[in-house]
């Protein structure tokens, strides 16, 4: 059995957007009692990631992290037509990834504790984008 679902979230521009509430909503909807929760983001800027959900720095510390790795505006790139983050964008969705799969059960995903599903916005600029779940069962 399997359902899908899709969501539009707007983002803020660069940073991440915990939509963990929005994924469990639909989970605990579902008409499927065990399965796998896959979800996808439709864009290539952006990504999804599992991390921390107690302390925000940790999330402010990654974006470090991806600036360090896939900085604006290197010259190197030649990729730009969007702007200095265009290339970066790009970059950093290919280094964390647009697509997750979570255990469910009893209408609930089984995260960590600690765990919670953020979207990662890579463009300096607010973008609406779309995530496809399926719940497989």
């Amino acid at each position: 059995m399997a359902e899908q679902y899709r969501l539009s979230i707007t983002t803020r521009g660069r940073g991440s957007t915990e939509i963990t509430g929005e994924i469990a909503a639909l989970v605990a909807s579902a008409a499927v009692d065990v399965g796998i929760a896959h979800i996808f983001v439709r864009h290539t800027s952006c990504s999804l990631a599992i991390t921390e959900n107690a302390d925000p720095t940790v999330r402010r510390d990654l974006e470090t992290l991806l600036q360090r790795w896939a900085p604006d505006g290197d010259p190197a790139y030649r990729h730009d037509l969007e702007g200095d983050d265009d290339m970066a964008a790009h970059a950093r969705s290919l280094l964390t990834g647009v697509s997750l799969s979570v255990p469910f059960a009893d209408g609930r995903l089984l995260l960590g504790t600690w765990q919670g599903i953020y979207l990662f916005e890579h463009r300096t600029q607010s973008h609406r984008r779309e995530i496809v779940l399926t719940l497989l069962g």
